[in-house]
């Protein structure tokens, strides 16, 4: 598919620096800046780009611009984000000193407040939508945000996106939104077809996300659009301040993550077998980017790929973080630090989407007084429960309406067929490798040597990071009328 027409401006005499408040807590975020931003590809920040690589999302305060930065969750937006900005993060369990004790709580008072406060942010959220969908997973978060809209917002519509074979929560899904009386639809993954939709978004899309459910995200914006919705509703942003206990799994990969270099020829040995390609993979990474999702590039790749040592570069911006890292002292705190330090990415996949669609995007878990209601006033162990259960609270909310889910039991919503894209699209992704060569002259030999490897899901993954960096930096080639 030919990639949309863009119109190129000439460069302005003077830089003029742009900064945005992207907080979820904040209210719809007011892209209007860069509404007239210079599409050129001298003003893409190139250590950013390889932060995509690495991690599939900019270190914030950055973004792929660099004369545009973001006041994101842990950024005071009144500091400048060019001048040493300061993170912190206000949610480690720490620093809520003031918790009652579970004994001095009632349960049937935690839920009843717990139901009022999310209607409350709901209707707050909500405001001057029409015609409002949610975005439901089938999942604890989006159960319990469907459960407070059949109270707040009647009149939204549910709509789950089936990914691929790993999913098992659609049923989960219908079942709530019948239940509660709410229109449920479904939208099946079409790897080619959301694909397409990405393409036509790139002249709309105010940044660059590459999330691994970013073309998801692309294809239920395009769809909400096409059935006349005004706005979305993302039930993300509860993890933060609910916390984020890890599986045996995520123990085993943070124990994993050495930084080590591994020989290319360990993956081609293992290259039919996804779980080993993981583990190595892991090996190489540093142990708090190992929190971040998917199989990414490693250092070194991200380095061939650019022709050019800069892999160095995005690493070193992990420093603004490093005395938040220090201060969270066990696993779960770090995880959780990294869900709020990739929330550029987490969130910004919606963001974007939804602005490049002209809808209104909304997270009322975001919602300041839901949430520092929950933070300060809901003891430990309805928020972490015994053996890592996670949102007990949520989960008796939800208890008390639908006794027991499918999603107890399997999780999986929202993913994206990456085997699939690669497939429908290894040779145009390809010609766009081929046409960005000046910037990344290693993409098309990383293509070539690993064109036979895409069933893999680790191969399919780094592929799907090039699909949507490669032809978004060329509708900013300064001078090239997109075909």
């Amino acid at each position: 598919m030919n990639l949309p027409r863009t119109e190129h401006r000439a460069r302005p005499t003077a830089t003029v620096k742009i900064q945005i408040n992207t907080s979820p807590a904040s209210g719809e975020i007011d892209f209007s800046p860069l509404a007239r931003h210079e599409r050129n590809i001298s003003v893409v920040d190139k250590v950013s780009v390889a932060d995509v690589f690495r991690n599939a999302f900019v270190y914030p305060p950055h973004t792929i611009y660099a004369d545009v930065k973001i006041a994101a969750t842990g950024f005071d937006p009144a500091q400048d984000m060019y001048d040493d900005p300061q993170f912190h993060f206000a949610f480690h369990s720490a620093r809520a000193t003031a918790r009652p004790r579970s004994e001095d709580v009632e349960d049937d008072v935690l839920i009843d407040t717990y139901h009022r406060l999310l209607c409350q942010a709901i209707t707050r959220a909500t405001r001057g939508m029409h015609a409002p969908w949610l975005l439901q997973s089938g999942g604890k978060d989006s159960t319990s945000m469907a459960i407070a809209l059949a109270e707040a917002r009647p009149d939204t519509t549910c709509l789950t996106y089936l990914g691929g074979k790993e999913e098992d929560e659609v049923a989960s899904a219908h079942f709530v939104a019948q239940h509660l009386g709410l229109r449920h639809e479904v939208l099946v993954c079409d790897p080619g077809r959301a694909y397409d939709r990405y393409l036509a978004m790139l002249p709309r899309l105010p940044l660059l996300c590459a999330d691994f459910a970013a073309l998801s995200y692309a294809d239920l914006a395009t769809e909400v659009a096409r059935h006349q919705g005004d706005g979305i509703l993302d039930a993300q942003c509860a993890d933060q301040y609910f916390g984020v206990p890890l599986r045996r799994q995520d123990r085993i990969m943070s124990m994993l993550a050495r930084g080590l270099r591994v020989p290319p020829g360990l993956f081609r040995l293992a290259s039919t077998n996804f779980p080993l390609c993981v583990a190595l993979s892991t090996l190489q990474m540093d142990r708090f980017e190992r929190n971040f999702p998917g199989s990414r590039f490693s250092d070194s790749e991200v380095d061939d790929l650019f022709g050019d040592p800069i892999a160095a570069q995005s690493r070193q911006r992990m420093q603004v973080f490093q005395a938040d890292i220090a201060a969270a002292v066990t696993p779960e705190a770090q995880r959780r630090l990294a869900v709020a330090i990739g929330e550029s990415s987490n969130l910004g996949k919606g963001m974007y989407a939804a602005r490049a669609m002209s809808l209104r995007l909304a997270y009322p878990y975001a919602d300041p007084q839901f949430r520092d209601w929950v933070f300060h006033q809901v003891p430990d162990d309805r928020l972490i429960g015994p053996g890592g259960v996670s949102k007990v609270l949520m989960r008796q909310y939800i208890a008390e309406c639908f006794e027991q889910l499918p999603y107890v039991k399997a999780k999986g919503s929202f993913r994206f067929d990456l085997c699939g894209l690669a497939k429908l699209r290894f040779d145009q992704v390809y010609a766009y490798a081929q046409e960005v060569k000046a910037l990344l002259p290693g993409a098309t030999r990383w293509l070539d040597a690993h064109r036979k490897l895409m069933d893999n899901k680790f191969f399919a993954s780094k592929f799907y990071l090039l699909a949507i960096v490669l032809p978004w930096l060329l509708s900013h080639t300064s001078g090239r009328a997109n075909r």
